[in-house]
């Protein structure tokens, strides 16, 4: 439990968004194409995608690697074979129609008008075939035709069917209340598995039925008869009652509430659906493999107490192990890593103070392993000023015969800060080490002063050297006297 609890607080509020917008996409894809064969091939490119993630965990190296390749390869069939569908779909009407709403079936079709045309060219033994596209684009599938653009009506219909007319071979394309073409011709099915009874017009509604999402209504001249394709459905129609109702389920504008009831299921579990599908994605990815890393983060001090300064400390900053995913760590910014050390408990003088991982403040997303030096030294002290007097801090001897009889420093003395436990014991304050066999006559030099520790301090910041004046003389020879 507690482990999804981390899981689930360690997501940024960019990852909550990645996650919902491209969910939204998803299901935006399937309520746009879920009444063609296109979702299909997209559900079964999504199942192949889980074997492949199940194949890697498993360590099967080549299995993954042929799903990955018959994955591209579906990918590529959908654009191809499917290419009309998905025309259809993205010739909407208008943006808002394509990112926001559920397309519905157009109301605006005159199902009576159609159903008791179907009855009558029935009674009267009249072979039709009327095609209503939905949601695709039937593109390529049809040929020929004449353009009709005609307002639909029972007598329009019954013109067109009736055995003199010369387009009443073929079929007539209708969409909304407007008969678009007449005189179409429609491919036929291959499916050997068809009735035996059905003549050309049934193939060709088959065949139609499968290439694209049209509905095709067909009324036998041999038998009157009256069927509905879709898709791979064949519904042989009872009565008019029954026709009634099948255009439209399959038109989807019955009122039926079960069937609002049922619309509404469906939308809502392939919502949920497209979220659980991607936020596995996104985990697969994003945190599918470790990546360690070990980056160097500045130490930032905090909650000082207000009568002391800081003065030194063992170390300015720190080396930090971290885990995450190697698009988490590629993507992190300096200002998103801070080590922060908490002086409230310090007393003056050195105080060894632990790096705890509440100071420690990380990326959602990305773990920390290790970070060292795990303790730092810090110097805490109230500040206090000294004069102190200089002394020339010289090192080595006089060239043989040379004797420095006299040298000064300017300034004589310097005021410096520094923690009150330091400042207290110190009587001289040194210079930077003068070498004495450079020095052959009187002259002058300049350096600089050893501040030691070096949490001292000059009051004065500009003054960054010193003046040394010294005398050199050579050694005086002593004069012996012999006595007789």
């Amino acid at each position: 439990m507690t482990a999804v609890i981390d899981l689930i607080t360690s997501l940024r509020w960019q990852d909550i968004l990645d996650i919902i917008l491209n969910s939204y996409i998803l299901f935006r894809l399937y309520v746009l194409f879920r009444s063609t064969n296109v979702i299909r091939m997209l559900l079964a490119i999504c199942m192949l995608w889980v074997l492949k993630r199940l194949a890697v965990s498993m360590g099967l190296i080549v299995t993954s690697w042929v799903i990955q390749g018959i994955i591209a390869v579906a990918a590529l069939i959908i654009i191809i074979v499917f290419r009309n569908e998905i025309a259809g779909v993205f010739q909407a009407r208008s943006i808002r129609s394509f990112f926001w709403g559920i397309p519905q079936r157009p109301l605006q079709t005159p199902v009576d008008v159609i159903v008791e045309s179907v009855d009558e060219l029935a009674r009267r033994g009249l072979g039709a075939l009327l095609v209503m596209p939905l949601s695709g684009n039937t593109g390529d599938a049809m040929h020929g035709g004449i353009q009709w653009q005609g307002r639909l009506s029972q007598e329009m219909l019954l013109s067109i069917f009736w055995h003199g007319s010369p387009v009443h071979d073929g079929a007539a394309v209708i969409r909304g209340d407007q008969v678009l073409t007449v005189g179409t011709i429609l491919p036929l099915s291959k499916d050997k598995n068809l009735p035996s009874h059905f003549g050309t017009r049934h193939r060709a509604a088959a065949g139609m039925a499968e290439k694209t999402d049209a509905m095709i209504i067909v009324v036998s001249e041999e038998r009157a008869d009256i069927s509905v394709f879709r898709n791979t459905t064949h519904i042989a129609i009872k009565d008019s009652f029954h026709l009634n109702r099948v255009l439209h389920e399959q038109m989807g504008t019955t009122t039926d509430n079960k069937a609002l009831t049922s619309q509404a299921f469906e939308f809502t579990a392939a919502a949920l659906g497209c979220l659980v599908f991607i936020t596995a994605i996104w985990f697969s990815f994003a945190r599918g493999v470790e990546t360690l890393a070990t980056l160097e983060v500045p130490v930032e001090f905090t909650n000082r107490p207000a009568d002391m300064k800081l003065f030194s400390a063992s170390a300015s900053s720190v080396n930090v192990q971290i885990s995450g995913s190697g698009s988490l760590i590629r993507a992190i910014r300096p200002e998103q890593l801070n080590v922060r050390l908490s002086l409230g408990n310090a007393v003056p003088g050195d105080n060894e103070i632990s790096i705890h991982r509440k100071g420690i403040i990380l990326p959602p997303g990305i773990d920390l392993k290790r970070v060292e030096p795990e303790t730092l030294v810090v110097n805490l002290d109230v500040p206090a000023e000294k004069l102190l007097p200089l002394q020339p801090n010289w090192t080595g001897k006089l060239a043989p015969g040379l004797i420095m009889t006299q040298a000064s420093v300017s300034p004589e003395k310097v005021k410096i800060v520094g923690g009150n436990l330091t400042v207290r014991d110190l009587r001289t304050l040194y210079t930077e080490h003068i070498p004495l066999d450079t020095i052959s006559a009187s002259g002058t030099t300049e350096t600089g002063l050893m501040l030691l520790p070096s949490s001292l301090e000059l009051v004065d910041t500009t003054l960054k050297k010193v003046k040394i004046t010294y005398k050199v003389q050579r050694r005086p020879v002593a004069v012996s006297s012999d006595n007789p």
